[in-house]
C-alpha cells in the first residue's frame, strides 16, 4: 500500500491530525468526567471520537514507517521513528477511559430514570462524586501522559524535519 495524498506523504499530513485531536479529546474527557451535564449530553460523541482517535494514530505510525525507509538515514529521523509507538498505549488509555466514562454516563442516565419513575433518590449524591473525581482524576493523569508523550515524539519529528536546513537571517533572492 501507498501511504502517499496528493503526491504528499501521508503521515505528514496525518501527524497534524493526531497532534491537534489528542489534546483536545483529553480536554473533553476531563470536561464530562467533572461536569455530569456535559457527561450526560457528550458521552457518545467523545466516545466515538476516542474509538476513531486510536485507529487515526496507528495508521499515522504505518504511514510514517513507510516514509522511513523512502528518505535518507539520519539519526534524528531514526531517534523520531523509535519514539513514534509510545502513543499507542496513550491513545489505548484513552479510549478505556471514555468507555468507562461513556458506561457512568448510561448508569447515572438509567438510574435518574429509574429515579423519577418511581419518587426514587436514584444514585447517592456521594456515590456521584466519589465517582466522578475518579474518573477526573484518572482522565487527567491520561491528558497529561498523552499530550507529553505527543510532545517528545512531536519535538523529535520536528527536529528531523527542521533541523539545520534553514537559515536564522532572510535569504537573499
Amino acid at each position: 500500500m501507498g501511504y502517499t495524498f496528493a503526491g504528499l506523504p501521508l503521515h505528514v499530513l496525518l501527524v497534524h491530525a493526531v497532534i491537534v485531536l489528542t489534546p483536545l479529546l483529553a480536554l473533553a474527557l476531563i470536561v464530562i468526567a467533572a461536569w455530569p451535564a456535559a457527561r450526560r449530553i457528550l458521552w457518545l460523541p467523545v466516545l466515538i471520537a476516542a474509538a476513531l482517535l486510536l485507529p487515526l494514530g496507528l495508521l499515522t505510525i504505518e504511514a510514517g514507517k513507510w516514509l522511513e525507509v523512502r528518505v535518507p538515514p539520519a539519526p534524528l529521523i531514526q531517534a523520531h521513528t523509535a519514539q513514534g509507538e509510545d502513543i499507542v498505549p496513550w491513545l489505548i488509555a484513552l479510549l478505556v477511559i471514555a468507555v468507562v466514562i461513556a458506561a457512568w454516563a448510561v448508569v447515572e442516565i438509567v438510574a435518574a430514570r429509574r429515579a423519577e419513575d418511581s419518587a426514587g433518590t436514584g444514585l447517592g449524591r456521594g456515590i456521584r462524586v466519589i465517582v466522578s473525581v475518579i474518573l477526573t482524576v484518572a482522565a487527567l493523569a491520561i491528558a497529561v501522559g498523552s499530550t507529553w508523550t505527543l510532545v517528545r515524539i512531536g519535538e523529535a519529528g520536528t527536529r528531523a524535519v527542521w533541523e539545520g536546513s534553514f537559515s536564522d537571517e532572510p535569504l537573499e533572492p
